[in-house]
């Protein structure tokens, strides 16, 4: 591996993991600045960034590629199931969450789908429960905590509802991790999460058609906020994260991805001007910390592929 394609490795999976983390702040900025509607900007968002990222294998000459899903009957079917209960889940609990309180706090809460796995494939005996998995437990329920009440068990820092959403996403994003593990190593990341996106806006589409939608009260601001949430902070995250892969090992892309919830945490607090309070502070350096600890230390397990993931090649 040359220093040229390491070099290049390390800054797209950087700039991936920031522009996840600015997307999360800037749709905030959408929801409660200009009263654009929630299902309204998942649709849009999952249609467009779900073509784009099948345009990739397209103008790559694997045309092939991108169909061959749906010539088998039993794929066909666990790529819908996946569309639906694991990429609209996910968007829309995450989107709901930040809408209802904030992207650092969405963020923070939907990084906790990795202890929903550990818990999860530990009850199922497919995983040996070790004792960083206790450690990190331990860090998602006391970050929580504190995020979440900043030291004070009598008042909530976010409403309920958006704690209730921001769990919800992390349940959804720990159920399609696990469940769409065989498709991604059969068919890839690209087509696999880009025919999701599709199907999930499709479906959605049918609540909240995209079309259904006053654009002539758009401003200038709002289509550059847009742009930027469909295009950098879904197609292009997701490609540079995958792009990554070729030069740098996974435990390295993964490690790096950590930032997105620093950033949507710095960038809610210093450019929307959220308040954070000492213990939130503490609390997001916890949840932060489990994610590095999950990052940097490879578990074992008792089953193949039981509980590998991509973590990000199934993200906001």
């Amino acid at each position: 591996m040359n220093t040229y394609s390491r070099k290049f490795g390390l800054l797209l999976v950087i700039l991936g993991a920031i522009f996840w983390g600015f997307g999360g702040t800037v749709s905030q900025k959408l929801f409660q600045q200009f009263g654009i509607s929630v299902n309204w900007l998942v649709t849009i968002r999952l249609l467009l960034a779900g073509i784009a990222l099948l345009a990739i294998p397209f103008f790559k000459k694997e045309r092939s590629q991108i169909l061959r899903v749906w010539k088998n009957k039993r794929t066909s079917i666990q790529l819908i199931i996946f569309g639906l209960l694991g990429m609209l889940a996910v968007q829309y609990t995450y989107m709901a969450s930040i809408s209802h309180g904030n992207a650092a706090v969405a963020t923070l809460l939907q990084y906790l789908a990795p202890v929903m796995i550990i818990i999860y494939t530990v009850i199922r005996r497919q995983a040996v429960l070790t004792g960083q998995d206790v450690i990190t437990v331990c860090l998602a329920l006391i970050g929580s905590f504190l995020l979440l009440t900043n030291g004070s068990i009598s008042k909530l820092s976010v409403p309920i509802t958006a704690i209730i959403w921001g769990v919800l996403s992390g349940v959804a994003l720990a159920f399609y991790t696990l469940y769409a593990v065989p498709l991604i190593k059969q068919f890839g990341s690209l087509v696999i999460v880009g025919w999701a996106m599709i199907i999930g806006g499709v479906a959605l589409s049918f609540i909240h058609p995209p079309w259904r939608i006053h654009i002539a009260t758009f401003n200038f601001e709002i289509v550059m906020y847009l742009i930027f949430v469909i295009l950098f902070g879904t197609m292009l995250a997701f490609w540079f994260y995958i792009e990554s892969l070729q030069s740098l090992e996974p435990k390295e892309t993964s490690l790096l991805g950590s930032l997105e919830p620093l950033a949507a945490v710095l960038t809610t607090v210093f450019w929307l001007k959220v308040p954070f309070g000492f213990f939130q502070w503490l609390g997001s350096l916890c949840i932060i910390g489990m994610i590095l600890l999950l990052a940097l230390v490879k578990k074992p397990v008792l089953k193949e592929n039981s509980s590998n993931y991509d973590e990000k090649a199934f993200h906001n």
